[in-house]
Formats: C-alpha cells, sequence, structure tokens
C-alpha cells in the first residue's frame, strides 16, 4: 500500500503537506476520480472492513465503493500523509424525518487548527470539507449546507429547492473503529431491506455536474442541466459503464 499510488489514482499533483488547501485539493479530486457505487453486492462480492482490501480495490483495482469502503480507504490516505484523522458513525435521515440506526454510515473529522467534516462517501453531497464549528450556512458547488446542534448530535443539512433545510445525516464525534461498522456493513450488503440491495448505482462528480447510473436510467447532469436517459437491458448498462466510468465485468 502506498500513498504516492494513491495520489496517482486520484490524479492529484502538488503538495501533501497537512493544510485545509491541501485537504480541500484531496478531497474534491477523490469525488472526481472514485466513483460511489454498490456493484460488488449486486454481484455478490462480500464487502469486508478491511484497509488492504479498500486499497486494493480503489486503487489497484480502480474501483469504487460504498462509505465504509471510499471514507475508511480516504481515512488511510490522509494518515499517511499526516493528517489526524478520526472515523465517524453517522445516522441518515430517511423521508419521514427518522434516523437510522448508528452505524449506518461512516464519515471522517480532519483536525488542523480546527476540526473539518469530510466525506467522500455520501454520494450527491459537499464536494469540499466542512468548518465542523461553524453553525451558519456554508456554500458548497452552488449548494448551501449548515451544520447544526441536535441534543448531544451534529446534524448535517443541505438547503433544499423548496426552501427548508433538509437533514442528510446526523453523528457524534466519538472516533471509531473499522470493526465498529462490521454488523451494520453486513445488514447494507445482505438485507432485502437495505437500498443497496436493491439493485445496480453508480455515481461519479464530474467538473461540471454528476453522472450516475442504474439498472434503469443514466442521470447526466451538466452545468445545471439534468438529462435521463433509459436503460433498456444489461448490455446497455454495460456500455454505459464502460462509456462513463471505464468499467467493465465478466
Amino acid at each position: 500500500m502506498h500513498a504516492q499510488s494513491y495520489l496517482k489514482r486520484i490524479a492529484y499533483r502538488g503538495s501533501v503537506r497537512p493544510s485545509i488547501d491541501v485537504l480541500r485539493r484531496l478531497h474534491v479530486r477523490h469525488l472526481l476520480s472514485v466513483p460511489f457505487e454498490n456493484l460488488d453486492i449486486q454481484l455478490g462480492r462480500p464487502i469486508i472492513l478491511d484497509q488492504e482490501s479498500f486499497y486494493n480495490k480503489i486503487v489497484r483495482g480502480r474501483r469504487g465503493g460504498y462509505c465504509y469502503e471510499l471514507n475508511g480507504c480516504f481515512a488511510w490516505l490522509l494518515r499517511e500523509l499526516g493528517f489526524r484523522v478520526s472515523m465517524l458513525s453517522a445516522r441518515v435521515a430517511g423521508k419521514n424525518g427518522i434516523f437510522s440506526p448508528d452505524f449506518d454510515h461512516m464519515t471522517l473529522i480532519v483536525r488542523l487548527k480546527e476540526p473539518w467534516l469530510v466525506d467522500v462517501g455520501f454520494g450527491d453531497s459537499f464536494t469540499e470539507p466542512k468548518q465542523l464549528a461553524n453553525t451558519h450556512p456554508q456554500f458548497d458547488n452552488k449548494e448551501l449546507y449548515r451544520i447544526a446542534r441536535r441534543k448531544r448530535e451534529k446534524v448535517l443539512s443541505r438547503w433544499d429547492e423548496i426552501g427548508v433545510w433538509t437533514p442528510q445525516y446526523s453523528f457524534t464525534l466519538r472516533p471509531r473503529k473499522l470493526a465498529d461498522f462490521n454488523v451494520r456493513n453486513r445488514y447494507q450488503q445482505t438485507s432485502p431491506r437495505s437500498h443497496f440491495t436493491q439493485g445496480r448505482l453508480i455515481s461519479k462528480l464530474t467538473p461540471r455536474g454528476r453522472v450516475t447510473l442504474s439498472d434503469n436510467k443514466l442521470v447526466v447532469t451538466s452545468d445545471e442541466q439534468r438529462r435521463e436517459y433509459p436503460v433498456k437491458d444489461s448490455k446497455q448498462f454495460a456500455r454505459l459503464l464502460r462509456r462513463y466510468f471505464h468499467l467493465s465485468f465478466d
């Protein structure tokens, strides 16, 4: 496992000395290079919470993953570069206003002169680290985010197009270990109630928007224009997977 190979994987060049500017650049480069995806779950390949497994899949295999893999691997890279990183348990907000159980999502905190929320594993979310202690709205890629206090937790919300703060997830600042996420990781890839078992999904940030491919459709957002295209069968899915994500499976 080599940090330089990881940096090459995300096409990062420049200083790696721990600073907020370097952290911002690493964060954006990761989102532009490594997709959020659940393809292994759909292929019946078990996801093991292990740093070397993450590295082999994301760096050597040039694949993506979901939150435990993406943030788990990114945390390893940041530590190798000298950043102080902690993994945190997060509970995802549902449409009914109820939050999911602990360890449903992994997010990160990076401590520089002040703490920063870091997350490269939540799909379509913020693109640059967020100031943890800042309770005011924080602008990000034409979106507004806010971190508010809720009892003993903090809640990350995004300003919705209808004009309300929509929660994304809540989290505590208690540092966690990879093993703490084992039970929920097993649930995510095996339970029929997990949205990761419902169908294939792969999504990646692009310089002008985002591209997302699922079993039934391709969604391409570019310069705030959203286009949807139907996916008719597995052969078309495979062609789109190669075209937009440079991936193929036998």
